[in-house]
């Protein structure tokens, strides 16, 4: 068989007259670009070695942290900014580096310079990645001083108020050189672990007032330092040196019981009993009953009341939140104290369902609930969702830590056709 003799089209005769098209490529490999990037890169930085040499060690320690940080976790890193957790009314806030104001969201981060402002029905509660949370007040403007929350050093959080009032509360410091402090004109309180006070600044008086509710704290101005402990006071007037008095201890609360339910076949008509245990200077209480954690756009708000119950109807089913403070006879009042809530429930129409707590095991401060109920239902234990319920019915739940002392653990349900039900079951955590 002849062999087919391939054609150069470069020779090929005049006569031929079949169209074709010319391609020549050259195979480069990756080895090759790479090698003459680095050569190009060489130069480069051989040209600004020579001519800038301050220029060229800037780039390379650039570079080196660069490369260095690399492995830095980007959601660790977001955790270092302050975050809000709880907004109510109107909340604004300005960046350090902008000029608008913008309404804050629950994802809004704060940094250092920031600064947030509250309406006459805003609200709004900031928590550190140390665990500080900071509660601002209505008509209040505050500027985040200061935030360092590293983790292998102490940590250091600061808010100054420009006007209004400011809650902050601590957790366990770890290190005694942390610092959780608020400023106000020209003094700082500065609190202890596992404390919490109030902060306010008349600027028109510059006058701030300090009060502790739980553990310690203290107050500085130049080189005058108080040191305040639980339900005292600190006025910083704007001359003088700093005073300090007692206040009025908030009232325990007794009835409702802090996540309980209460379960009415008809809320809107029922009646719910509140209770408080007596403070003796008192003269007075007030009542507040909310929907919101932080007693806004209160739905009861009652004054002057002399005992230390009150019955309340009207309620729609829901949560609510409630607190009760103690006037003395020189109308001075008690700091916010416990803030309790509890549900409204409506009483299903039909068959009750079947609800039983069968036991519980205590892990450390952490109580294992275990119980069955109806395939199915949907079950609250303390306020809190049961999100596994078995086949069978069967369900375990941890509830959150408990503080030691006795607890009144309830659950609520209901069934598909409606029907509620309830259990409890009392639980001493030790100390």
């Amino acid at each position: 068989m002849p062999t087919p003799t391939s054609i150069d089209p470069r020779h090929a005769q005049h006569h031929q007259k079949v169209p074709r098209v010319e391609v020549y490529w050259t195979t480069v490999t990756y080895k090759t670009v790479i090698l003459y990037s680095l050569v190009a890169l060489g130069v480069v930085f051989g040209g600004m070695y020579l001519a800038k040499p301050e220029l060229y060690s800037a780039v390379i320690n650039k570079i080196h942290r660069t490369v260095g940080n690399a492995d830095v976790d980007p959601v660790n890193a977001d955790q270092k900014h302050a975050k809000f957790v709880n907004l109510d009314g109107r909340v604004q806030i300005k960046k350090f580096n902008s000029v608008q104001w913008v309404d804050a969201t629950l994802s809004t981060a704060l940094d250092k310079g920031d600064l947030v402002e509250t309406g006459s029905d805003g609200d709004a509660r900031i928590s550190f990645a140390d665990g500080t949370s900071y509660t601002i007040k209505p008509d209040t403007l505050i500027t985040v001083e200061e935030n360092s929350t590293e983790s292998n050093r102490p940590t250091s959080v600061t808010v100054s108020i420009q006007t209004g009032a400011v809650d902050l509360a601590t957790p366990y410091l770890r290190s005694p050189d942390s610092k959780a402090a608020v400023k106000s004109e020209d003094a700082t309180t500065q609190l202890h672990s596992n404390s919490r006070a109030a902060v306010k600044f008349d600027p028109e008086k510059k006058e701030s007032e300090v009060v502790v509710s739980s553990g310690t704290a203290q107050v500085q101005r130049g080189e005058e330092k108080i040191d305040l402990v639980q339900y005292e006071k600190a006025t910083i007037p704007s001359t003088g040196a700093i005073q300090k008095s007692t206040v009025l201890k908030p009232p325990e609360l007794v009835e409702p019981l802090n996540l309980a339910p209460i379960i009415a076949e008809n809320p809107k008509t029922a009646t719910v009993h509140f209770e408080w245990k007596p403070v003796p200077e008192a003269a007075s209480y007030r009542l507040r009953v909310s929907a919101t954690s932080m007693l806004t756009r209160n739905i009861v708000d009652k004054k002057n009341i002399t005992g230390t119950s009150v019955d309340v109807t009207g309620l729609e089913t829901g949560d609510y939140f409630w607190n009760v403070m103690a006037t003395d006879a020189k109308k001075e009042s008690s700091e916010l104290g416990d803030i309790f809530r509890f549900s409204l429930v409506a009483q299903g129409k039909s068959q009750d369902m079947i609800l039983e707590i069968t036991g519980y095991q205590l892990h450390g401060r952490v109580a294992e609930i275990i119980g069955k109920t109806e395939p199915g239902a949907a079950l609250i234990v303390n306020g809190q969702p049961v999100p596994n319920i078995a086949a069978d019915g069967t369900f375990r739940h941890f509830t959150e830590p408990l503080e030691p002392g006795q607890h009144s653990i309830v659950v609520v349900g209901q069934n598909r056709r409606g029907g509620t039900g309830h259990a409890q079951v009392s639980i001493v955590v030790p100390k």
